[in-house]
């Protein structure tokens, strides 16, 4: 192991809705598996948080559960929120917001990458293709919940979202993004915004791009507009590595990414306080907590195994990532997988043969 071993991470394990709790141990069990196999000194605090415990007893994210993360925990592990039998949501909304705003972890960090070249959807593109990062700006802009309604259900009814950005948290994400290249030989950044259309907020983004940019002379910084984006990405995904963006633009540009990789089953994702790797970071596997799905042994786990993954290297095992992610290749090659990403294995056997595969491996 290349971490040394003195020091115990505490690892909060979120199951939350849905098919979170399916996919979530089997996750569980890898990490498991790294405690009391390969000695990694992890403490797994399992957490009764989500739907079910808030129509029990109203519970949403208390306050000496925060506590404790924010003060003892190394990593937060989520599953998925969200249950339709709660219309108004806002049990999620604290435990996300209380994660992501409360910590300050303004960096949700996206790895775009194919497996397998069946799972990619473009034409004549390969598995290779698809090897990109995106970088989405997490505790600022259209989702802070700024705004308002006036005359609410009447013809005249006015709605307001407010969009926040700071140089501040605008400045930090993107110099995220740079690091992250030089750190990982990447030679491109880009930087997608609507500055063209949304003259105040995004010239902030332009202009401090091109600022922090300066400080990295050996990576090249590239500007695109986000509509422009989308469809480079579909046309060719090669020329990106690192892309950094705003809340809003990034969620949808790693769903689209998402499609690119395989699913959403297929998508993992860290949520960090990038500047400062020794604070607590939430990591999930971001398909959501799919209700369809529920119950049926169907949905894909190897978006767990992948966050487990991103959660392992940032506790400063980097070699366990690599190890997962050569898991998850085999596995597609080797056809055990779900129906999802061209298999016809259950949740349950997909799980249970990436366990037994890691306790192979040297």
């Amino acid at each position: 192991m290349s971490a040394s071993t003195d020091k115990r991470h505490l690892v909060a394990i979120l199951p939350g809705d849905g098919i979170g709790p399916e996919v979530m141990q089997h996750a569980t069990r890898i990490l498991e598996h790294y405690r009391d196999a390969r000695g990694i000194p992890l403490d797994l605090w399992q957490l009764d948080l989500g739907a079910e415990r808030f129509m029990r007893d109203g519970t949403t994210y208390p306050d000496d559960v925060a506590k404790r993360i924010r003060e003892e925990a190394s990593a937060v592990i989520l599953g998925a929120l969200g249950d339709p039998r709660v219309k108004s949501l806002e049990y999620a909304r604290d435990i996300l917001f209380g994660l992501r705003f409360g910590l300050d972890l303004y960096a949700n960090v996206r790895p775009v990458k194919a497996f397998a070249d069946r799972l990619v959807p473009l034409k004549d593109r390969t598995a290779g293709d698809v090897d990109f990062v995106v970088f989405r700006e997490n505790t600022e802009g259209i989702y802070v919940g700024m705004g308002g309604q006036f005359k609410r259900g009447t013809p005249d009814e006015i709605a307001i979202n407010e969009d926040i950005n700071t140089r501040k948290g605008v400045e930090r994400l993107v110099r995220a993004g740079f690091e992250h290249a030089r750190a990982h030989g990447k030679k491109t950044v880009h930087m997608a915004d609507k500055s063209n259309a949304m003259k105040h907020a995004h010239e902030l983004w332009h202009r401090c791009f091109f600022e922090v940019a300066a400080e990295y002379p050996g990576i090249e910084a590239k500007h695109v507009y986000v509509d422009a984006l989308c469809l480079y990405l579909v046309q060719d995904p090669r020329p990106f590595e690192v892309i950094v963006t705003c809340n809003l633009f990034g969620d949808i540009v790693t769903d689209l990414g998402a499609a690119l990789q395989g699913g959403l089953g297929m998508a993992a994702s860290a949520n960090v306080h990038y500047a400062d790797k020794s604070r607590v970071a939430m990591f999930e596997p971001v398909h959501g907590s799919a209700p369809p799905l529920v119950g049926k042994d169907l949905a894909n786990p190897l978006a767990s195994v992948l966050t487990c993954g991103m959660l392992l290297a940032h506790l400063g095992y980097p070699e366990e990532e690599a190890r997962l992610e050569a898991i998850v290749r085999r596995a597609l090659d080797e056809g055990m997988c779900t129906p999802d990403v061209g298999g016809k294995k259950g949740t349950r056997e997909v799980g249970a043969w990436v366990v037994a595969q890691l306790a192979e491996s040297s």
